[in-house]
C-alpha cells in the first residue's frame, strides 16, 4: 500500500495557514494584557499593540509534524525579511519594535537559532555574538531566496545586526491548530463548568470569526482589543449559570418563506380567528420559530433540568387561565362575534406584551428574551389533540371545523 502523495499545487495547507492565523491570534490575545489591540494581515502576519506602546510584528508557521528550524530554514529568513524592512522604516535602533516567529516546528539543537528561544541563559563573553552567527550562516548559503535578504541585512551596522537580532524570539513548538481549541477551554474558561465549555468555544469561535472578518475586510479596520474578546467570553459564561440560558438563535429566520396568510398550523389559526394582522401573524411565526429552536438547541446541550420545560409550560398555562378567567367574565353565551374577538384579541395582547413584566413567568430568572415566552405560548396554542391554551372565547367549539380547513 502507498503512502499518502501530497499535490504540490494544494492549497490546503495555505487555507490551514489562514485558519491557524485566526485561532492563534485568539490565543495570544486571551494571554495578553486587555489592553493589547491585535491587527491581521497588516506589517506582517500578525501585530501586536501594546499598552505602553510597544509594538510586535509576529510571524505564523503552521508546518508538518516533525519540521525542524534550520540556521537557513527559509521560514525565518523570509519573517526576517518582513521585519527587516520594518525595522528600517521605524528608526532602526531607536524603534521600539519586537519580532516574534510562531512556529510548530521545533529548532535544530546545533543551530544558532537555539539563542533566539525563549529563556536563554546569557551567552557567555567567549561565545561568538548573534551577529557573527548569522553572519556565518547567511556567508553558507546558495539559495537565490535568501541572497537579497542577506543584502538586506547587510546594509545594517554590525550593531544594529546585533539590535536587531536581540528583538526576535521564536517561539518553537507553538500549539497546532488542532491544539489550541483544548489549550482555550482548559485555560481560559475555567470559572465554565466543564460540560458547558465546549459549547462556549463554539459560540466564542463564531463570534471571533465574524470579528476577525470584519476586520480583514475594512468594515472595522481598527485594532482587536484583548478586552473585546474577555468582555464576549463573560458574557456567553454568564449565559451558563444556573439562572440563565444561552439565547442563540436572536435574529434567526427560517429557511422556508413565511407565508401569514396560508399558514396551516393551529396558532396560526387561532390568531386569524381574533382578527390578528398579517404582519403580527407573521411576526408570531417567528416567535414560534425562534422559540422551538431554542429549546431544542437547550436539550441538545442537555442545558434543562428534567421536567423544567414542562413546569414552565404548566406555569404559563395557569396565568393565560387567571386572566382569561378576567377577559371573558362578562361575555355571555349570546355575544356577538365581534365582542368574543375583541375579547380573544385582548387576552392575545396580555400574552404578547404584558407577560413579559411578570417575572416568575421566564423560564429561568435571567432569561428575557421576549421571543422565548411568546413563542412558547405560541407551541402551548399549537398542541394537540387540543391546544392548551386559545385565543377566541369560542375556539374549542369551532376547533374541529379548524382543523378539518387546516388538514
Amino acid at each position: 500500500m502507498t503512502g499518502k502523495t501530497i499535490d504540490k499545487y494544494s492549497a490546503g495547507e495555505q487555507g490551514l495557514g489562514y485558519i491557524y492565523q485566526a485561532r492563534l491570534a485568539l490565543l495570544q490575545l486571551l494571554q495578553s494584557p486587555e489592553d493589547t489591540a491585535i491587527f491581521l494581515e497588516k506589517d506582517d502576519d500578525l501585530d501586536f499593540i501594546h499598552g505602553d506602546g510597544g509594538k510586535s510584528l509576529a510571524s505564523l508557521k503552521h508546518k508538518a509534524v516533525g519540521d525542524r528550524l534550520t540556521d537557513l530554514s527559509t521560514d525565518f529568513w523570509k519573517s526576517v525579511n518582513i521585519w527587516l524592512v520594518r525595522y528600517k522604516t521605524d528608526g532602526r535602533a531607536a524603534s521600539n519594535l519586537r519580532f516574534f516567529l510562531f512556529t510548530t516546528s521545533t529548532v535544530s539543537t546545533g543551530s544558532f537559532l537555539v539563542r533566539l528561544l525563549p529563556d536563554q541563559p546569557v551567552a557567555s563573553r567567549d561565545a561568538p555574538t548573534l551577529t557573527e552567527l548569522a553572519d556565518a550562516a547567511l556567508a553558507e548559503s546558495t539559495s537565490q531566496l535568501i541572497t537579497p535578504i542577506a543584502i538586506a541585512f547587510n546594509e545594517l551596522s554590525d550593531p544594529e545586526k546585533q539590535d536587531f537580532l536581540e528583538r526576535i524570539l521564536i517561539l518553537d513548538g507553538s500549539p497546532r491548530i488542532g491544539d489550541i481549541p483544548a489549550l482555550i477551554k482548559d485555560k481560559h474558561m475555567r470559572p465554565i463548568r466543564r460540560e458547558h465549555r465546549e459549547f462556549v468555544f463554539e459560540r466564542l469561535e463564531g463570534w471571533w470569526n465574524d470579528v476577525v472578518i470584519k476586520h480583514l475586510t475594512g468594515a472595522e479596520p481598527e485594532g482587536i482589543f484583548g478586552y473585546e474578546v474577555s468582555d464576549k467570553l463573560s458574557n456567553f459564561a454568564e449565559e451558563y449559570k444556573a439562572d440563565n440560558l444561552p439565547i442563540t438563535f436572536r435574529g434567526k429566520r427560517p429557511i422556508e418563506e413565511i407565508d401569514a396568510d396560508t399558514d396551516p398550523r393551529l396558532f396560526v389559526a387561532q390568531l386569524r380567528e381574533i382578527g390578528i394582522s398579517s404582519n403580527r401573524i407573521r411576526g408570531a411565526i417567528l416567535d414560534y420559530y425562534r422559540a422551538f429552536e431554542q429549546r431544542s438547541a437547550w436539550a441538545r446541550e442537555n442545558l434543562l433540568v428534567l421536567g423544567e420545560v414542562e413546569d414552565y409550560e404548566d406555569r404559563l398555562t395557569e396565568e393565560w387561565g387567571r386572566y382569561r378567567d378576567v377577559t371573558f367574565e362578562k361575555l355571555k353565551d349570546d355575544s356577538a362575534e365581534e365582542a368574543l374577538r375583541e375579547a380573544g384579541a385582548t387576552l392575545y395582547n396580555w400574552a404578547e406584551f404584558e407577560t413579559g413584566k411578570i417575572e416568575c413567568l421566564r423560564i429561568r430568572a435571567r432569561v428575557t428574551e421576549p421571543f422565548v415566552l411568546r413563542g412558547s405560548f405560541h407551541i402551548l396554542a399549537d398542541s394537540t389533540p387540543e391546544p392548551k391554551v386559545y385565543w377566541h372565547p369560542r375556539f374549542l367549539d369551532r376547533l374541529g371545523k379548524v382543523l378539518g380547513v387546516a388538514s
